[in-house]
């Protein structure tokens, strides 16, 4: 019967449902951090009366014919990259994103990663670095004597030097932008790669065309919406007892066809 593995197919993408919105839910309070939605597509079809199909001698063809679906399979993990709420955090070395773009960060391979994390800290040389320890590119120093550190909407970054009445600018923040951004692979700690589905990034200055301005002293909060999430979730788990009842009623009915005699 076909419907035990039509159904089973249907546990089994509501199960990967419920998995991304568990994760959405436990990234609600992680700063950056995308929503996934999970998406799914029909399995193939046996045509058991193909349409279009000649019904007669006479030339008549069957209208609509007979198709059979065979389940339901994952088709994709989406991720939507809709603005987060910036939150005021107060610490000097936070920064949210507001618009367009990625901080891009230099992992101990050598490679660039990719964050809209910027809650950053400077480590004991005085470099912005990621709460990893990593270095944000372009690289900057904040000096030692450093009384005040103020950042551009446009990523200029100056500070007060003590004895010195003039700030000083010690660096440009840049960011970098993508054509597919759900083409971005995560790798945990808020850090995504460059696919070839995401394309190359684009790098420039904030505030520019096409880029989003930043905001110095905020973090981006986490665009999850708990009453959306648990709305989905009660959704997919209906849909899980719909198809377990299906795999029970076409249980029910093998067993009627077993007890049969002759």
């Amino acid at each position: 019967m076909r419907a035990l593995r039509t159904a089973a197919s249907g546990m089994a993408a509501q199960q990967l449902n419920v998995e991304v919105i568990s994760n959405n839910i436990a990234n609600m309070n992680t700063i950056g951090y995308k929503r996934q939605r999970a998406e799914f597509q029909d399995l193939l079809y046996q045509n058991v009366e193909r349409m279009g199909a000649q019904s007669s001698t006479q030339g008549t063809v069957v209208p609509t014919g007979i198709q059979i679906g065979m389940g339901v399979k994952a088709g994709a993990v989406y991720r939507i990259t809709a603005q987060g709420t910036p939150t005021q955090s107060g610490n000097d070395f936070d920064i949210a994103i507001n618009g367009k773009g990625y901080f891009q960060i230099t992992l101990p391979s050598g490679e660039t990663a990719f964050t809209r994390a910027g809650n950053f800290a400077v480590n004991a040389e005085g470099q912005l670095v990621s709460k990893d320890g990593y270095l944000v590119e372009p690289a900057i120093t904040i000096p030692e004597n450093t009384v005040d550190i103020s950042i551009s909407r446009s990523g200029q970054v100056q500070v007060a030097l003590d004895g010195e009445p003039e700030p000083q600018i010690v660096g440009q923040l840049e960011i970098a932008s993508f054509m597919n951004e759900a083409g971005l692979e995560a790798i945990g700690d808020n850090l995504l790669l460059e696919t070839a589905a995401s394309g190359a990034p684009n790098v420039g200055i904030p505030d520019e065309v096409g880029f989003g301005h930043l905001l110095h002293r905020y973090t981006e909060a986490s665009n999850v919406d708990s009453v959306s999430e648990i709305t989905s979730l009660i959704v997919a788990q209906r849909a899980y007892e719909m198809n377990s009842k299906v795999i029970t009623t076409a249980d029910e009915m093998l067993s009627v066809s077993a007890q049969l005699k002759n």
